[in-house]
C-alpha cells in the first residue's frame, strides 16, 4: 500500500511540473520532485513533506509550516472597503479622503449648509393658486389662511402650510355604487328608490379643516338626513313628477344648509339632483298593476264627470225654458194653458196609433201608421215578407 501510495505521487508530480500550485514538497524548493518521496515512516516528521496548500497565506508553508485554512485568510483582502492596508487611511480602515478647499478646509460643512438652505427654501415660499388658500399652522396650532399669490412662512417644522381649492365645485353621488339601493319612506308609507347627486364647495378653509372631523362624511349625512326628512313630507306621486322633484331638490339642499351651518364645517351647499327616483325592485311588477288602476279610476272619474256636466246642463236648459215659459203664462194664463194643452197631445199622439169611431157604429179604418211601421221594417229587412192586416 505504501508503495502504492509512493507511485502516485510521482506521477501527479509529473503531471503537474514545476509550475505545480501544490509544490515540489522538498526541504529547499527544487523542483526535482522526487527527493521528498521517500519512506513515509522516516519521513513521517518531517513538517515541509508533502504539497503545498494554495489557500493558505503566502510564506506559511516554508517557514510556520501547515496548518487548516481559516475563513478570515479567504476574506481578509475582499470587502466593500478594499484591500487593507497599513498606510494611508490608518491601519485597518478604508483609503477615502473628502475633497477639500483650495484653503485645505473641507467640503462637507459647505454642503451641509447648502441642503439645510434649499430645505427652508422649499419649505418657506408657497405659490397660492387663484381658486386655492393655504392654512398655516404654527407648532400644530391653526395661526392664519393664505391669499392667492405668493406667501412666505416660517420653515418646517416651525410652520407647516395646507393648500386647497376652495371655489372648485366637489360632487358627492349618493349612494356612492350603481348597484346599491337606498329605500326612502315618503308621506303616504311607500318606500321609493332615490340616487341623487350633492354639488358643493369650501367656503370657510379653517372651519372645513378644524371644526369637523371628516367634512366629506359629514356632507355626506347631512345630505341623506334631509332628503329623507323631504322625502317624508311629500307623496309617492310627488316624487315621480318633476315639479315635485324640483321642490324636494331646493328644500333638501335648504336644510343641508341650515345643519352645515350649525355644525360651522365651512361648507356651501350649490345644489342637489334627484338622479334616479324609482320603486323598489320588489315591487315593481305589483306597482306598475296599482298605476294601470288608478289610471282606469281616473278615466272613469273623468267619464262620470262629463256625463254629470251634459246632465246639468240639460236640466239647467229645461229650467231656464220652463222660466220663459211661466213668464208667459203669468202674462196670458187661458191662452198660455190652450197653448201647452195642445202641444202636449200633439206630442203624444204623434207618437201612438190612433182608431177613429163614430158616434154610430164601428167604421172599418185603415192602420197607416201600422202599414208604415212594418213598411220601414221590411225596407230594413228584405228577405222578411210583410202582411197587412185585415181591416174590421
Amino acid at each position: 500500500m505504501r508503495t502504492m501510495d509512493g507511485i502516485t505521487h510521482r506521477i501527479w508530480l509529473a503531471m503537474a511540473g514545476k509550475k505545480s500550485p501544490w509544490g515540489s514538497g522538498t526541504d529547499k524548493g527544487s523542483g526535482d520532485g522526487e527527493s521528498g518521496s521517500g519512506d513515509s515512516d522516516s519521513d513521517s516528521g518531517d513538517k515541509t513533506r508533502g504539497p503545498r496548500n494554495p489557500w493558505l497565506p503566502p510564506g506559511s508553508g516554508g517557514t510556520g509550516g501547515r496548518r487548516s485554512p481559516n475563513i478570515e485568510d479567504i476574506f481578509k483582502n475582499r470587502g466593500p472597503e478594499g484591500p487593507r492596508r497599513s498606510g494611508g487611511g490608518g491601519p485597518g480602515g478604508p483609503n477615502f479622503r473628502f475633497p477639500q478647499r483650495p484653503g485645505g478646509k473641507s467640503w462637507f460643512p459647505v454642503a451641509v449648509a447648502a441642503i439645510v438652505a434649499v430645505l427652508i427654501l422649499a419649505t418657506s415660499v408657497h405659490l397660492v393658486g387663484p381658486q386655492q388658500q393655504g392654512v398655516v399652522k404654527t407648532l400644530g396650532n391653526f395661526t392664519r389662511t393664505l391669499d392667492p399669490g405668493l406667501n412666505f412662512s416660517a420653515p418646517f417644522p416651525i410652520e407647516s402650510v395646507e393648500v386647497e381649492d376652495v371655489q372648485g365645485v366637489r360632487t358627492e353621488r349618493i349612494p356612492g355604487g350603481d348597484s346599491q339601493v337606498k329605500l326612502i319612506l315618503t308621506g303616504d308609507q311607500n318606500l321609493v328608490d332615490l340616487s341623487y347627486i350633492v354639488r358643493w364647495n369650501i367656503s370657510d378653509l379653517a372651519a372645513f379643516k378644524f371644526n369637523v372631523v371628516d367634512p366629506i362624511e359629514t356632507v355626506k349625512e347631512a345630505a341623506e338626513a334631509a332628503m329623507r326628512a323631504s322625502v317624508a313630507e311629500t307623496q309617492l306621486d310627488e316624487t315621480f313628477s318633476g315639479q315635485g322633484r324640483a321642490a324636494i331638490e331646493l328644500d333638501v339642499r335648504e336644510r343641508m344648509q341650515q345643519t352645515l351651518d350649525s355644525y360651522r364645517a365651512g361648507v356651501r351647499v350649490l345644489g342637489v339632483e334627484i338622479e334616479k327616483a324609482d320603486p323598489p325592485a320588489q315591487v315593481v311588477d305589483a306597482f306598475r298593476d296599482v298605476q294601470v288602476a288608478e289610471q282606469n279610476a281616473d278615466a272613469n272619474r273623468n267619464q262620470a264627470r262629463g256625463y254629470a256636466q251634459q246632465v246639468l246642463a240639460q236640466a239647467q236648459g229645461e229650467a231656464e225654458a220652463f222660466d220663459k215659459v211661466y213668464a208667459e203664462y203669468r202674462l196670458a194664463p187661458e191662452v198660455t194653458r190652450q197653448r201647452l194643452y195642445y202641444e202636449t197631445m200633439e206630442r203624444v199622439l204623434s207618437q201612438t196609433p190612433k182608431t177613429i169611431v163614430e158616434t154610430d157604429n164601428v167604421t172599418p179604418y185603415l192602420p197607416l201608421p201600422e202599414i208604415r211601421r212594418r213598411a220601414q221594417q221590411s225596407q230594413a229587412q228584405p228577405s222578411t215578407t210583410v202582411t197587412a192586416p185585415e181591416g174590421q
